[in-house]
Formats: C-alpha cells, sequence, structure tokens
C-alpha cells in the first residue's frame, strides 16, 4: 500500500512538469497519503468516485481530460475500490485514433478487465483493427493487451494476424508475438499446437531479446515432451555459451552479469532434457565448467546462476568433476554469513547427496550450525536434508532432533509433517524395539491428533505382526515393552484420542499375554480410561473391547474372572447409551459372560488379530439363492447402467458441457450436408433451404508440424469429385476451422552463414583476475569447535566425523605455515592460460553479435544452429529471394486469406506454400476490392442474407471495423 500511495504521489507530482494533469490528482493523492486510518481513506475515495461518475456522464469531456479521468479511476480502482461505471469509458478510448489516449485506454481495460468479463467481445474488435496497424507501438499495445483480455474462445479471431506478427520488422513486436502464443499456449494448448515450429523458429532470430522470450514456452513444451527436443541440446548449449563468453551487447548485462535470466532459463532446460542422458549431457559439461569458473559470487544474481547450475548438474547425468565443483560452491553457500545463502546451500547439499551421499560429510558442521541457527525457516530445510540423510547409525540422534523441535513449534502443519517423517524414520531404521515403542510415543503423546490416523493403525499391525522376523522372542519382547510403556502413560491427564485408542487396543491385546499383570489390574486401568473420557464415543468403544477381550481370553484358559464393580457400572452405562453402538458391545460383553469355554474360543480366537480377512467381493455364497429364485420365475438383476430411463453420471457431465460450448462463440465452420439428402427442384419454397446445398468434401486444412509436411489437394480439385457444389458468389470467407497455418514468409537470416567454431575470448574475460570470494571471510579459521557439536557431528555423519576433523585441522596449519607459496602458485596458474592462447587470425561471425559481420575470404564453417533448418520444414529451409516467390509442391490453399479483408480471385493459378505466405500479398493489397454481389433467383438471395448474418457481430470486415455499425445493420 505505501509502495502504491509512493507511486501514486510521484505521478501526480510529475505531472506539475508537463504531462497535463490537474491539481485536482495532486490533492487527491496527497490526501489519501496523509489519511491517518482506513475509513478516512474509503471516505476520500468514495468521494471521488462520486464526483467522477458526474463528470464522465458530461457528454462534452475533453479527451485529455477524459485520459485523467480514467487515471484517477484507475488509482481508486488499485486502492480496492469499485470503479465499474468508468469501465466501458476505458473501452472506447481504446478506440481513440491518438497514440497516448489509445495506449491509456489500453492499459485501463487492461487492469479492469479480465477475460470473463462481458465487456471483452467489445476489445475484440479493435485489437484485431489494431493488430494490423502501421505504427509498431499500436501493435505491441494491442498485443499486450490481448495476453490479458483474450480467452480460449476468442483465440481464433486474432491468432492470424499474431502469427504474421512474428516476421515483424520491428524485434519489439516479434517479442510481444512470441509472448501472445506463448499466452494462448497455457491457455488452450489445442489451439496452437500446430504452431510449435515458430518457436523453433524464433529461436534462431537475431535480436537476443526474440530468443531469450522463446525460451519460455519452449521450457513449458520441453516440460511435457523432453523426447521431442533431445535435437536441440546442442544448440541451447551454443546460446548459452555465446552468453557466458559476453557475446551480447552489454545491454543485457545486469549487475555486470551477461543476461543471466537468459542463462537461468537455460540451465533448467538444459537439466530437463539431460536427465537420464548419457549423451546430452556430454554435451553440457564444458559450459558448465565454464559458468562455475567465471561466476560471480559478491552478488546475488551471480549466486542464483551458481545455484542454478547445481540444480542442473544434480538432474542429469552425473560426472565425477561437475560433481566436486558444485560441492565446492555448495561449501561457500553454507560457509555464508546470509541465511539466504546458507538456505540455499541447504537445499542444493540436498540435491548433491542423492547422487553422491559422501559429500554431506565435509560440511558436518555448518549442517549442525544451520540447526542450531535461531532463523525457523533456516532450521526447517536443515531437517529436510537431515531426513534424506538418515540411516540406521545417526537415526537416533536426528529423530530426537525433530520430536524435540516438534515440540516446540505451534504450525500445526509442519508439526503433522514433522510427526509423520519421525514415525517413517523410526520405522525404517529403528535400532530396537524399545526405542521403537518410546518414540512413538512421544510422537503420539505430543503431536496429538495431528497425526495421521493411519500411522496408528500401522502401529497397532505392527505390534502384532512384529518385525517379519522369524524370532517370536523379539516379537514378544516388543509386545511386553509396549504393555509397560502404556501402562506408565495411561494415568497422565490430555492424552490424545488416537493415542488412548492405541493403548487400549494393545492392553486388550497383550495386557495379560505374559502374566505380568494380573486381569482385574488391566481391567482396571482401562475403566478407569473410559471413566476418563465420556464424551469420546471412539475411546469408550476401545475400552469396553478391550475388556471384552481380556475376559474372553480368561475364560479361555479355564480361568474364574468376577466383574468389578466399576467395570459393571460401566457396563451398565453404556447399555443405556445413545449410541447404538455401545449398547451392543455392552450387551455383547454380558452375553459372553455366560458362555463356555469352547464357546468363547469359537467366538474370540486367540491372536486373531493377525489373520487375514478375506473379502468376497463378488458375495459368491448368494449363488445358490439367486439361482433357486431365478428358477422360480424371479426376474434377473439389470445393471444400473443398462436400465431404461437411467442417465448415468459421465452421460449427464458430458450433456452439460455440450450446453455449457453451445451459448459461447464459435469460429469452425458450419457442418456440411449429408450425401444421402435427396436434392429438391423447387425452388418457390423458403422453407428449404438445403435445396442449393450438396455435399462438398471437406478441404484439409493445413497443420504445421516440426517433423513432415503433407500436402492437402486445393479446394477447387476436391470439390471437382461432385457435380454441384455451394454456391458462394459474392460471400466473403470468413468462417474455418480455430486452426490457421502461418501465412509470414521465412526469415532471410538463413542467408547470413554464423559458424559453430571455436569461440574467440573477449579481452576483457582473460586479463581480469578473479574475484575473492566473500564466503567465510569474516570467520575466523583457528576458531575452535566445541566438543559438544563434534560429539553431534559424529552421531549424525559418523565415523568420517573425526577424519574430517583432522583434515581440516591439518590443512589449516598447512595454510598458515605457507600463505607465499600458495601467492605463488596462484599466479603461476592464472598466467599460464594466457600464454598458452592462440589468437586467431580472422575470428568467425557470431549468432548473436548484432555489429557488422566481418567480411573473410576463407569460407565460413557449419551453421550453429544449420541442423535446425532441418527440423523447421522444407518450407522453412529455402530462403525467398525478394522479387522471386518460392514455389513449393504443397498445394494446400491458402487459407489466411479466408480472414483477410479481400476475396481471394481464385486457387487454380498457383497456389504457395503456407509457411512461406503469399510472396504477392503486397500487390493483392492495393488493388484488390471485394467482389460485388450478384443478383440471381430467390435462394441465392437467400444464401447472401445468411453470408452476411454470419458475419456481423462476431468477425467484423476490414472496411468497416465499427463492431456496433456491424450489429446495427
Amino acid at each position: 500500500m505505501e509502495q502504491l500511495r509512493t507511486i501514486g504521489r510521484e505521478l501526480a507530482m510529475g505531472s506539475q512538469g508537463g504531462w497535463g494533469q490537474s491539481k485536482e490528482f495532486l490533492d487527491l493523492v496527497k490526501s489519501i497519503g496523509e489519511a491517518r486510518s482506513k475509513a478516512e481513506e474509503d471516505r476520500i475515495i468514495a468521494r471521488e468516485l462520486e464526483h467522477l461518475k458526474r463528470r464522465l456522464a458530461d457528454p462534452d469531456v475533453p479527451r485529455r481530460k477524459m485520459k485523467e479521468l480514467l487515471l484517477r479511476l484507475v488509482y481508486a480502482e488499485m486502492l480496492g475500490h469499485d470503479a465499474s461505471f468508468g469501465h466501458i469509458h476505458a473501452v472506447k478510448m481504446t478506440h481513440d485514433e491518438s497514440l497516448p489516449l489509445k495506449r491509456t485506454g489500453y492499459l485501463a481495460v487492461a487492469l479492469f478487465l479480465d477475460e470473463r468479463h462481458d465487456l471483452v467481445i467489445l476489445v475484440v474488435n479493435t485489437i484485431q483493427k489494431d493488430l494490423r496497424s502501421d505504427n509498431y507501438l499500436v501493435v505491441c499495445a494491442a498485443l499486450t493487451a490481448a495476453c490479458r483480455l483474450i480467452g480460449e474462445e476468442a483465440i481464433p479471431a486474432v491468432l492470424p494476424q499474431v502469427v504474421e506478427l512474428l516476421a515483424h520488422p520491428k524485434e519489439a513486436v516479434r517479442k510481444k508475438a512470441v509472448m501472445a502464443l506463448h499466452r494462448f499456449y497455457q491457455r488452450s494448448s489445442s489451439s496452437v499446437s500446430h504452431l510449435v515450429s515458430n518457436f523453433r523458429k524464433r529461436l534462431c532470430d537475431n535480436d537476443p531479446g526474440v530468443m531469450g522470450a522463446t525460451l519460455c514456452p519452449l521450457y513449458d513444451l520441453i516440460l511435457e515432451e523432453p523426447n521431442s527436443y533431445k535435437d536441440l541440446v546442442v544448440s541451447f548449449v551454443n546460446i548459452l555459451k555465446q552468453v557466458v563468453e559476453r557475446r551480447l551487447p552489454t545491454s543485457y548485462d545486469y549487475h555486470q552479469i551477461p543476461a543471466p535470466f537468459i542463462q537461468i532459463k537455460l540451465l533448467k532446460i538444459l537439466a530437463v532434457l539431460g536427465s537420464g542422458d548419457k549423451q546430452a549431457s556430454g554435451h553440457m559439461y564444458t559450459v558448465l565448467g565454464d559458468i562455475f569458473r567465471k561466476g560471480d559470487t559478491a552478488s546475488n544474481i551471480g549466486n542464483a546462476i551458481l545455484y542454478e547450475c547445481i540444480c542442473c548438474i544434480s538432474s542429469i547425468f552425473p560426472n565425477p568433476k561437475m560433481l566436486e565443483a558444485a560441492a565446492e560452491t555448495t561449501s561457500k553457500f553454507l560457509k555464508s554469513d546470509s541465511h539466504n545463502l546458507k538456505y540455499m546451500g541447504i537445499d542444493a547439499l540436498g540435491r548433491l547427496i542423492k547422487i553422491n551421499p559422501d559429500i554431506a560429510e565435509e560440511h558436518q558442521l555448518a549442517v549442525i550450525d544451520c540447526l542450531e541457527d535461531p532463523d525457523d525457516t533456516l532450521k526447517r530445510k536443515t531437517f529436510e536434508l537431515l531426513y534424506k540423510m538418515t540411516k540406521s547409525t545417526n537415526v537416533e540422534v536426528i529423530v530426537d532432533r525433530m520430536i524435540e523441535y516438534m515440540i516446540n513449534i505451534t504450525d500445526h502443519h509442519y508439526k503433522t509433517e514433522i510427526a509423520s517423517r519421525c514415525v517413517e524414520l523410526a520405522e525404517q531404521f529403528a535400532p530396537s524395539n524399545q526405542w521403537f515403542i518410546q518414540t512413538m510415543n512421544k510422537v503420539f503423546e505430543h503431536a496429538g491428533d495431528l497425526v495421521n490416523i493411519r500411522v496408528a493403525h500401522n502401529l497397532m499391525r505392527l505390534i502384532a505382526e512384529g518385525f517379519g522376523e522369524e524370532d517370536e522372542g523379539a516379537d514378544s519382547q516388543l509386545r511386553s515393552s509396549a504393555v509397560d510403556s502404556y501402562l506408565r502413560i495411561v494415568g497422565e491427564p490430555k492424552l490424545p484420542s488416537s493415542f488412548l485408542q492405541i493403548i487400549c487396543w494393545v492392553l486388550g491385546e497383550y495386557g495379560t499375554a505374559d502374566g505380568k499383570y494380573s486381569a482385574s489390574y488391566i481391567i482396571g486401568k482401562l475403566c478407569d480410561v473410559a471413566e476418563a473420557h465420556l464424551t469420546d464415543d471412539t475411546v469408550k468403544a476401545y475400552a469396553i473391547s478391550a475388556i471384552f477381550k481380556i475376559f474372553a481370553f480368561e475364560i479361555a484358559l479355564g480361568r474364574k474372572i468376577d466383574l468389578l464393580p466399576e467395570c459393571q457400572t460401566l457396563v451398565d452405562e453404556l447399555s443405556a447409551s445413545h449410541s447404538t453402538d455401545l449398547q451392543q458391545r455392552a450387551y455383547e460383553l454380558q452375553a459372553l459372560l455366560g458362555l463356555d469355554k469352547n464357546a468363547v474360543e469359537s467366538v474370540m480366537p486367540a491372536d486373531a488379530s493377525c489373520e487375514d480377512i478375506e473379502v468376497d467381493r463378488n458375495l459368491s455364497f448368494l449363488n445358490s439363492y439367486v439361482q433357486q429364485a431365478l428358477e422360480n420365475g424371479a426376474s434377473p438383476y439389470i445393471p444400473e447402467s443398462e436400465r431404461s430411463g437411467v442417465i448415468s453420471v459421465g452421460s449427464y457431465r458430458s450433456q452439460e458441457q455440450q450446453e455449457t460450448s453451445s451459448h459461447t462463440l464459435r469460429f469452425e465452420a458450419y457442418e456440411m450436408p449429408k450425401p444421402s439428402l435427396p436434392l429438391a427442384t423447387s425452388q418457390t419454397s423458403m422453407s428449404t433451404p438445403t435445396t442449393d446445398l450438396v455435399p462438398v468434401t471437406e478441404p484439409g486444412y493445413y497443420k504445421e508440424d516440426h517433423q513432415t509436411s503433407k500436402s492437402q489437394p486445393p479446394g477447387d480439385a476436391v470439390s471437382g469429385e461432385f457435380g454441384v457444389k455451394l454456391r458462394l458468389d459474392g460471400v466473403q470467407k470468413k468462417w474455418g476451422r480455430p486452426t490457421y497455418s502461418s501465412s509470414t514468409p521465412s526469415s532471410l537470416a538463413s542467408s547470413q552463414q554464423t559458424t559453430n567454431g571455436a569461440s574467440h575470448s573477449d579481452g576483457g574475460g582473460s586479463s581480469s583476475q578473479p574475484r575473492e570470494s566473500s564466503y567465510g571471510s569474516k570467520r575466523q579459521q583457528g576458531t575452535e569447535v566445541s566438543a559438544e557439536k563434534q560429539r553431534l557431528a559424529a552421531s549424525l555423519f559418523g565415523s568420517a566425523a573425526a577424519k574430517a576433523d583432522r583434515k581440516a585441522q591439518a590443512s589449516r596449519k598447512t595454510a598458515k605455515d605457507s600463505p607465499s607459496t600458495e601467492k605463488v602458485a596462484t599466479t603461476n596458474v592464472t598466467a599460464q592460460p594466457v600464454k598458452e592462447q592462440v589468437i586467431p587470425a580472422a575470428p568467425p561471425p557470431d549468432l548473436l553479435d548484432l555489429g557488422d559481420e566481418p567480411v573473410s575470404s576463407n569460407p565460413p564453417s557449419a551453421d550453429p544452429f544449420s541442423q535446425l533448418e532441418g527440423l523447421l520444414g522444407p518450407a522453412s529451409a529455402a530462403p525467398v529471394l525478394s522479387g522471386t516467390p518460392a514455389t513449393s509442391t504443397s498445394k494446400a490453399p491458402d487459407l489466411m486469406s479466408i480472414f483477410s479483408g479481400d476475396v481471394p480471385t481464385g486457387v487454380a493459378s498457383g497456389s504457395t506454400d503456407p509457411t512461406l505466405g503469399d510472396v504477392n500479398s503486397t500487390s493483392s493489397h492495393k488493388g484488390a476490392t471485394a467482389v460485388a454481389s450478384k443478383k440471381g433467383p430467390s435462394l441465392q438471395d437467400a444464401l447472401q442474407k445468411d453470408a452476411t448474418a454470419r458475419q456481423v457481430g462476431v468477425t467484423p470486415t476490414g472496411n468497416n471495423p465499427n463492431l456496433f455499425k456491424d450489429l446495427l445493420g
């Protein structure tokens, strides 16, 4: 809110410098900034909105004054108030011929409306017209608004114009066109799935901004189908290499880092493409090593690139040298004083230990420091790292630390996550049965009912089945230790309900199994649990069932047991309970006491909790009954889906979707009549419109594909199979499927040769000394580690902790003894590559270099993106010379002419490749006019009226861009 007020104040104060704004805007912003409460601010905005509503209702408001009023409306709505009464004025301003007013209208519309607003249909026509404007600033404003306002239904209306703008001479327009196509793909991938190859073409754009914008849609496509883009690995690596070598203009630098955001996006793409692919990963190792070597650790953006490089290395096929470089950079992050860099180091270490677990042992003290850090976010990230590196030797220390942290936090969501992780680690790496039971007791005691009920069921099943080994003595010892611990805990107050359920079940199953405790003692404890939780029916149900089991076991053993007074009171109370479940359990207990030994053994067999229950889902035991009923004349069972008059849920949903889609705009062609319909001979009846319609096979629509380009027969040849066809004389072609082919001419950049050879190093990179890292500079190397941390490190990381400590002390001692030797070695290492560097006589031209191309007599080497030309289809591989139309073997009709303002004169004279576009479009636009409609019989008039009706309201003509005039005839 403070930033919004500051921006508004600066805008208002800047308006006094000649922006044409009035003092009223300054007073408005000043009064809002000086408001002492939200109520006072609301009163100021409400008074301003009433004033704006009166001013906007005045028909004589000047245009420039209207611009200021709209800006004040935008300011009010950004503060959270409703300004919907001015939305229509913003839509009207988008029709203005003045560029500042038009851009202001687009800005206001983009902030006021969204793709589901009712007024968006009024803006689509204006966007279509502005996309064909000669002023590239107007085109950019229309593309920006299209990204915000064009929904899935309106995408086909503007898609052809956006595709044409991919070949616009201005790089800003091409960049925004790529962004618009990416936005369309995110909203409806099926609408632009045939235009995927355009992203490959724009990857070879001469402007780095367009190339960088193309990486975003390519990343989304690669995430869905990585195998389809494996051939681009070398191209991505070459681009990244040129960026790292500072071959881009300095305008793309950020904090002296060359195009860092392009580097990050390329690293993410390479991480996906190189995952599990050794051959693809082999191309990446060299450039990744260059990034580590030239990485700048003095700025946040430099650290971001290094972190993304570590993520890439952890995803691709592992390489020992790359893992060593990543571990070294991770060590710098962990030794930093910044909590953000420590967080990155912990996350990077968690990625690297999946490949090599020994890497964590080198940074054990840094991990312990993060574990004891007061920053809660850093501590949570460290616990995630410890969870990943847990094994049988350190599980006790890690789980105890996690439980201690779980006790002190109040976040229920994270407490639930910590509890589930403790349970998982205890079940997987428990060193002993006693430790496992104690750990589970702590988790249930402190986490309470936040623990998933499945965890309680798993614990009960684990106690019943044991650890799956043949040793029955160990399982008996586990159950005995569980009974002992639960009898000590059961008297404590405020125990969670799930924990009490486990206690009651274990005491009922194994309370008297080893003979250590009497049945009366266990029953008394269970009665105390039931009386202490009178409002919890679940706990009382578990308690009465446990008492039921103890009585059954004692009767089966031939022992006589008397019903305790407190137990009798509990049974009487539950017999009169409102819960039918508790009533049934109480009556079953009373009935059990009257049975003999044999009956009890059959009703409650010993150790029945370990038996597998088989559920007969087909109810096969009823087959004889069903067969007998059928023989007696009963009607057979009919499945619900086959019954008459019953609509399934799936069909209901499909019907509802069909009804919903019928109320939306449709851009596909009308369905053609079936061939079996007879042709009527009467021409006087106007109620049968099919008399002039005959089946004409639907012409194939060209669909771009990066693998193959299939040719389609022209429309005249297809329709020639029938004798008569639909008469479309004088009807402009405005309808078609929502799949459009690209009509942009192929780029002439293919004639410009680029090289993939040896890259020349710039002068600034070879002479500059590497920056000294600031990580750990504030720490003293000789600081002794406390004995407690050493013991903790030894318990977490095993015996390697002592070795690492001795190595660290030895390295510190060596560093103190010979500082001068290290300096001399450093200078020798840095000076050696300069001597061996060989400067080429004539450096080859660069793909992304925007300067003049150097002239060289030697033939150029292979193009780094020449392999892309074969992937872009045969049409795009052949360059188009000026003045010479390129012909193609494909004879698909140029469907872009359907959406232009002119009617094509024919297709028989020769068709052009859709990927190359219409070469003679310039001459056709100069002299082409709409074909005059011819008068004919009455049926022809009906067809013309039908065509006119289909034009109005959805796709306005180029000669009449006013939507209201189209709607009103």
